[in-house]
């Protein structure tokens, strides 16, 4: 009996070597079935866009005082708050922490500028040095003449938190040029460093600004220059880490001024009744060339040259604030320590 057992056995091994070919390519593709490879990842999101800043009839509003929080992490630089425009008028967009693209860069805010009647932003870039920003008084280590916030050592960003938090008086003029207006013009050091090579803003920087356009407690006519979130720790992250405004800043009577006649008589927005000052032709002759992309800002040289081409009557019958062209942003600044 345990000899038929074996030979039972036996003859079960046989069979399994000797069986056809096309059985065991079942079973490889029954295996190669059940372990395929796995899908593809999927397609990176689209890049954020942002619409070019238009030329706007009325001046932006002063800047708020704030305390800039501490950074969250090692190499973030500071950039500061600033006011922006979109089809409702300014909205503030807070001052935050970003990581730069590169190391080694330093950020140059953007400004609103004046220029054959209307205010244009100049978009703000990242480079080796910081370059002309309007000569205004932001805060945070940009003091209106140059940045003293921090630098880089090799490859790591050191911040002069002293200099970041000084106490600012609280300042009204929030633009270059115009009624009202910083009157500065950029120096021979900063004309040099407007043609070194630029980067554009990070995508986390325009998602920030996208996040601040759809919060409506940010819009100027909401908080009337006092937003309830002035800066933030991470870029975008409008829930944590937040900082109120101190108070609004200092009024600018002129600018407002100038806001109420150009609202009375939109023609007024061309300019042609307007005095031209504080430097008005400095913007036309000295905007940093940016490599800012298209899709999140225009070159100074771009706005004039459409500035020029609808002087004589376009802008003359638009509605009081309205710009003359589609964009949006403005970046102002901030405060003291607590």
């Amino acid at each position: 009996m345990r000899g038929f057992a074996y030979l039972a056995a036996w003859l079960l091994v046989f069979a399994t070597i000797s069986a056809p070919s096309d059985t065991l390519a079942a079973v490889e593709v029954g295996v190669s079935v059940n372990f395929g490879s796995p899908p593809p990842p999927p397609p990176p999101p689209a890049p954020v866009v942002i619409a070019a800043p238009p030329l706007v009839a009325i001046a932006p509003p002063p800047l708020p005082v704030y305390v800039v929080p501490p950074p969250p992490f090692a190499n973030y630089i500071w950039t500061l708050g600033y006011w922006y425009w979109s089809d409702a008028g300014y909205f503030w967009v807070p001052g935050t922490w970003v990581q730069p693209p590169v190391v080694g860069v330093l950020w140059t805010p953007g400004y609103w500028g004046w220029s054959g009647g209307s205010y244009i932003w100049h978009a703000g870039y990242w480079g080796p040095h910081v370059g002309f920003y309007g000569g205004v008084n932001y805060g945070g280590g940009y003091n209106g003449v140059e940045f003293v916030g921090g630098r880089w050592n090799g490859g790591v960003y050191v911040v002069d938190h002293a200099a970041i938090n000084a106490p600012i008086v609280s300042v009204s003029a929030s633009f270059n040029g115009g009624p009202g207006g910083v009157a500065a013009v950029p120096t021979p050091q900063q004309e040099a460093f407007a043609h070194e090579n630029h980067m554009p803003l990070t995508s986390m920087q325009m998602q920030h600004i996208t996040a601040a356009g759809k919060n409506p407690d940010l819009a100027a006519s909401v908080n009337h220059g006092k937003p309830s979130i002035a800066a933030t720790v991470r870029a975008g992250d409008f829930t944590h880490g937040i900082v109120a405004a101190r108070q609004a800043g200092a009024r600018n009577v002129e600018a407002e001024q100038h806001n109420i006649a150009v609202k009375k008589n939109p023609a007024l927005a061309k300019g042609a009744a307007l005095p031209r000052a504080n430097n008005d032709r400095s913007n036309e002759a000295h905007s940093p060339k940016s490599t800012m992309a298209p899709s999140s800002s225009r070159s100074h040289q771009e706005n004039a040259a459409h500035s020029r081409a609808e002087r004589p009557d376009s802008r003359a019958e638009r509605p009081e604030g309205r710009p003359a062209q589609g964009g949006d942003s403005a970046q102002p600044r901030r405060e003291p320590s607590e």
